[in-house]
């Protein structure tokens, strides 16, 4: 694990690089979040998120952001960026705070129905395969429609928007035509449906810049800050 001074320059790097970013789009920076991507790193790395000062963190493994909630208290909200099981909706929905990688009505429902048992309304965000690629879990963009209506229905379930993974590729533009989709996929269901979509999770270390120029609200950071894990 790196140290803390390690991190905070990190941070810095990061920031400068979305603030940059932020210029060139024209946008206001406080229109972009960052969530630092905790893991495959230990406690110390919601630690140093949160001594940073930052509000929330994302894990992608349900059992290790688990045993993470055990290793130590933090302000910080947890967040579920990872594939998510839906015989795991259950416990998901009682400990963390947003799920962004909701893609079936299977797992809707059942999140839905766990989160009425625990007496809350759970956030979440549609995962889309904007970039249609064949390695990443996510929605057809047709398919989005049908599923975000089903999710406007559940009285347990608070839907703040999309999410979505650039293909891999050393091409910039493979991930901009796919942040670009899928901006436009959340404009067109906002005006379909009259709801607001405010939330556009996409970019990460790698493709940060142009996740930022396509309109991206929350920008999912792990390998900048912490390294490899």
């Amino acid at each position: 694990m790196i140290t803390f001074e390690t991190f905070w320059e990190n941070h810095e790097r990061v920031q400068a690089r979305v603030l940059e970013a932020c210029a060139q789009a024209g946008r206001e920076p406080a229109e972009v979040r960052v969530l630092p991507v905790t893991k495959n790193h230990p406690f110390d790395a919601i630690a140093y998120a949160e001594r940073a000062g930052y509000a929330a963190v994302g894990e992608n493994r349900v059992q290790e952001a688990l045993d993470k909630m055990s290793a130590g208290q933090t302000t910080c909200r947890w967040e579920l960026i990872g594939h998510l099981q839906s015989n795991k909706a259950k416990v998901v929905a009682e400990r963390f705070d947003r799920v962004q990688s909701v893609d079936s009505e299977k797992l809707l429902r059942r999140l839905d129905a766990a989160a009425a048992e625990h007496g809350r309304r759970l956030s979440i965000l549609l995962q889309v395969n904007a970039g249609d690629d064949p390695a990443k879990f996510g929605l057809k963009c047709a398919a989005t429609p049908a599923l975000l209506e089903v999710a406007l229905g559940l009285a347990h379930i608070q839907i703040d928007g999309l999410m979505t993974i650039a293909p891999l590729s050393d091409q910039p533009a493979v991930a901009q035509r796919c942040f670009a989709r899928m901006r436009d996929l959340r404009d067109e269901l906002a005006a379909q449906f009259g709801v607001s979509l405010p939330e556009l999770s996409m970019g990460m270390s790698g493709d940060l810049e142009a996740a930022v120029a396509s309109g991206s609200t929350m920008l999912r950071i792990g390998s900048a800050f912490f390294g490899d894990g």
